[in-house]
């Protein structure tokens, strides 16, 4: 069998990269792999953090801040020969055994598997599974709230449901921090989609994939830390995660269905900064703008 590609992209990542390359022997265990780097111009010591710590890895640098789903194609483009592929955030902590786990659980309609994501120093997981984003789902988030609407399959996004994390677990797609993907899946989905630089771009590659006939699926046995980011808590970032999600939506519905998505997604923004949250203010406003919804780019 061919060796999985363990595929990083990192900018500005000097902080959190020792503690992932520090836990992938154990998390790896089991497989052969080969890592491979991509870095999107950090201006910090990404880089030489890397050739310090992995001086096996392959480095590609992209020479600009490329976006997430650039840096994954150009670390693909440099793989070489290899099976499965395990595409990370750098600020992943596999725990023993994780991938292989993920790698084992793939086949069999699977084409990508997920872990268990926790948070560092929580006991409690994530709830990472999601169903499609529609009219009434956004409707049920604006009004009651994203955790007590994913009680309910047509209310909400996001599946809260905990038995749904104690078995595998197929879902229309799963938060991208730690994903295993197919050969074959690779294979038929082609490149990810570029034009999303940052959030989303797992979402459209799932939901790609679930057309062309591989399901996401959670593999509970598989447990990985993740440090997590600032989208919640940074206006210009929740912003473009909120632009990206009704942008998503457009491509896949037409125009009537993405107007009703706009706004109920507006309306669940607005509610939010109502209640002072300034990220929900900025990106209410930015889904006011004309032209909004066109190929955003990188912060």
């Amino acid at each position: 069998m061919s060796p999985v590609a363990v595929i990083v992209v990192t900018w500005n990542s000097a902080s959190v990269l020792p503690g992932f390359l520090a836990a992938l022997p154990e998390g790896m265990a089991g497989l052969d792999w080969r890592l491979v780097v991509a870095d999107n111009d950090s201006a910090d010591d990404t880089v030489e953090v890397l050739q310090t710590l992995a001086p096996d890895a392959t480095l590609v640098r992209t020479g600009r801040n490329a976006g997430y789903a650039a840096g994954i194609n150009a670390a693909l483009g440099a793989a070489g020969e290899h099976g499965p592929v395990l595409i990370c955030n750098p600020d992943i902590r596999m725990r023993q055994g994780c991938a292989k786990r993920l790698v084992d659980s793939l086949g069999d309609g699977v084409g990508i598997a997920v872990p268990l994501l926790y948070e560092d120093g929580r006991a409690t997981h994530h709830y990472s599974l999601r169903r499609e984003s529609s009219v009434l789902r956004a409707l049920g988030e604006a009004v009651i709230g994203n955790r007590r609407a994913g009680r309910f399959p047509r209310l909400g996004e996001l599946v809260t449901d905990p038995a749904a994390y104690r078995r595998p677990t197929r879902a229309d797609w799963a938060t991208g921090a730690l994903m295993a993907v197919s050969a074959d899946c690779l294979a038929a989905c082609g490149p990810w989609d570029e034009s999303f630089f940052l959030y989303s771009e797992e979402t459209e590659y799932c939901l790609r994939a679930r057309d062309l006939g591989y399901a996401t699926q959670l593999e509970p046995a598989a447990e990985a830390v993740h440090l997590g980011g600032d989208s919640q808590v940074s206006p210009r970032l929740w912003t473009l995660l909120t632009l990206n999600r009704v942008r998503l939506y457009g491509r896949r519905h037409g125009a009537v269905a993405t107007a009703c998505f706009r706004g109920a997604v507006f309306l669940r923004e607005t509610s939010r900064a109502l209640l002072g949250r300034k990220a929900s203010r900025a990106a209410a406003t930015a889904l006011l703008r004309p032209g909004a919804l066109r190929v955003t780019p990188g912060p």
